[in-house]
């Protein structure tokens, strides 16, 4: 494929979500490239997110808490100096991000307004505009990158392939509306989120299907952690694609799980998601339905509390106040990814990684609750702190190359259907032998496709991992091993060569 060459001027950010504004922000006054596949605020996984952001700010409440409710979390997966690190730089994340302009809820006194959720020990979820705190995170940051002159953000550009050579990272391919470019850059940093649209059920827009894994794949960097993915238990139910997200911060404020006669689902509805979800599975395999019961918790202040999902739900034909909402277990959050350390270098020299695409080891084998707007902004800063300290010169970056503003986003190829209902029926909340065995041969014939390569590289991860831990569950090995153990897939591997890292191994 013939392309144009220009020089970036500085890194390229693949992906204009939290992590990526976030370091290209902190890089100032060095120049940067973003690239968003869309218009910049649609597409991430950022403006969605209904929960806050997790950070150690209240009474009676300090880091040390925070790491260990994030370690009970993790299921033996998580990196405790990574947790601990990252979870000890959340107050002054919320600092900078207020000095960035998002504003945060606040009680009548001017102190940070603290929710709960599941399986956190202390009220310490710092929420905006109630349940819209993704939107209003999103909203400050492109604000910021906006008016940051060393920031150039090209809109409706696709990152096709990572160059590299011998000494590393060369440059990006990209897909751009003045047609295909080699913006050339010794650095590159992968922002690009998760990996929901792969599955039949999920949160996330259908854009997010691992894109930036198989970048990194096809670039030679190690992956990790493939067959963690984390459900949400309450995804609205009511045949829309990907489903509405409710929240787990209405479980905090006393909503409960019913099944269709009033029985509930799950004692503690706040119990980690991977337990959950797996006893919503449960009620729903025996044929039974599942709702989430907000009528007597929060009740008559669910509009207050929570109302872009009063929106939702009412748009769909129920009263959140009135009426149980119907609810299923979706694909949330993936906790694996490329393997990075804490200045977000992957194996490969110039390449770099942060957000969900990354694996950092904060989140283990199911990530706490509202740990990911938290990860992508702390970790999205060290990069940009990283590459200060490697003596990038002052300069310009590149500017978007003319040509039409917007470039009509291309139907799914039909293989991103088939892997859709390959990947959900074999690597869903719950997993087995034979049901992953079967998607494997049928993935392999697919992995010349993104889609097709993710879904192949994460259910041949499953197949190896046999044991069930946090948001991998096996019907045919039911218990958890007794060592935690990383999975590896290195990058370029024909056919995945899955091998094991012990916990506390350096990145």
């Amino acid at each position: 494929m013939s392309s144009k060459a220009i020089e970036a001027g500085g890194p390229v950010i693949i992906g204009a979500g939290l992590a990526g504004l976030t370091a290209a922000v902190e890089l100032s006054p060095l120049p940067c490239v973003v690239l968003s596949a869309g218009q910049i605020s649609t597409g991430t996984s950022t403006g969605w997110a209904q929960g806050g952001v997790a950070a150690s700010v209240g009474v009676g409440d300090d880091a040390a808490l925070h790491t260990a409710d994030t370690i009970a979390a993790g299921a033996g997966l998580c990196e405790p100096d990574v947790v601990a690190a990252i979870t000890g730089s959340a107050p002054s994340a919320i600092e900078w991000l207020t000095a960035q302009g998002a504003e945060f809820d606040r009680d009548g006194d001017g102190t940070l307004r603290l929710g709960l959720e599941g399986a956190h020990s202390r009220r310490r979820i710092v929420h905006a505009m109630g349940d819209s705190t993704g939107a209003e995170l999103l909203r400050a940051m492109i604000a910021a990158a906006r008016r940051t002159p060393s920031v150039q953000l090209w809109e409706y550009t696709t990152a096709t392939e990572i160059l590299t050579d011998e000494s590393g990272v060369v440059g990006v391919l990209v897909r751009t509306g003045a047609g295909v470019i080699e913006l050339r850059t010794n650095t590159v940093l992968l922002a690009t989120g998760g990996i929901g649209g792969l599955f039949g059920h999920t949160t996330n827009p259908l854009t997010s299907r691992g894109q930036g894994l198989a970048l990194a794949h096809r670039a030679g960097a190690t992956l990790r952690d493939l067959e963690m993915v984390q459900f949400h238990p309450t995804a609205l139910d009511v045949g829309i694609d990907p489903m509405p997200l409710v929240s787990e911060a209405v479980r905090g404020e006393g909503a409960i799980l019913i099944d269709e006669t009033g029985q509930r689902v799950i004692e503690n509805p706040l119990s980690a998601r991977d337990v959950v979800s797996r006893a919503e599975w449960a009620a729903l395999q025996a044929g039974h339905q599942v709702f989430l019961d907000a009528r007597e918790h929060p009740g008559a202040k669910f509009d207050e509390l929570f109302a872009s999902i009063a929106a939702s739900a009412r748009e769909s034909g129920f009263d959140p106040i009135t009426q149980p909402l119907p609810v299923h277990p979706a694909a949330h959050y993936h906790m694996g990814g490329v393997k990075v350390d804490l200045s977000g270098r992957t194996d490969v020299p110039g390449l770099y990684a942060a957000g969900e695409v990354a694996s950092t080891g904060l989140h283990g084998a199911n990530r706490l609750a509202s740990n990911s707007l938290l990860e992508a902004v702390v970790c999205g800063r060290w990069v940009a702190q990283h590459w200060h300290s490697l003596g990038f010169e002052p300069g310009i970056a590149a500017q978007s190359p003319a040509g039409p503003r917007s470039v009509p986003e291309a139907k799914p190829a039909p293989v991103v259907a088939q892997v859709r209902r390959v990947v959900s029926a074999a690597a869903g909340v719950l997993r087995d032998r034979e049901g992953l065995l079967a998607a494997q041969a049928e993935l392999a014939g697919l992995r010349h496709h993104n889609a097709g390569l993710v879904g192949y590289l994460l259910v041949s991860a499953a197949l190896e991992r046999t044991e069930s831990r946090g948001g991998h569950a096996r019907t045919d090995f039911p218990n958890t091993g007794t060592a935690a153990e990383h999975l590896l897939v290195p990058g370029a591997s024909g056919v995945p060569l899955v091998i094991s890292e012990p916990i506390g191994a350096v990145a």
